[in-house]
This record gives structure tokens, sequence and C-alpha cells, in this order.
């Protein structure tokens, strides 16, 4: 499994659940839109404090964003 993707596809879920653009969700994070474009498609390897600072503009706990839908 795929980290990076399972966290790519848990943002973008999240972040357009909430209604938001990658452009809103940038200006609201922090990160530029070209960051959170590749973390939406596992290009991306964020740091835990990347993931803990999106997690927060997203209004919901770290494990949201590294959740695999597996018990």
């Amino acid at each position: 499994m795929d980290m990076r993707k399972v966290v790519g596809r848990n943002l973008k879920k999240l972040r357009t659940d909430r209604g938001l653009s990658q452009e809103a969700f940038a200006e609201k994070s922090g990160f530029s839109q070209q960051y959170i474009s590749g973390m939406e498609t596992g290009v991306r390897n964020p740091s835990i404090v990347v993931l803990y600072e999106m997690s927060v503009a997203l209004g919901v706990g770290l494990e949201e964003l590294i959740r695999t839908g597996k018990k």
C-alpha cells in the first residue's frame, strides 16, 4: 500500500467534502496549490508536520489523513 496515495485520496475527499477548491484550501492552509495537487496525486511525500498542519486546516484529526479504511 502506497501511503502517499492513501493520504492524497483522504486529503482530496476531506477538502472537497468541505467545498474547498485547491486554491481556497491553499489560502487556508498556507501551502501552495501546486503542493496540494502533488499531495493529492501521491507525488509528494509530506512530513508529519505538514500532515498535522493540513489536518488543522481541515479541522480533523491527523488520523483522518492516514486512515487506510482497513481495521
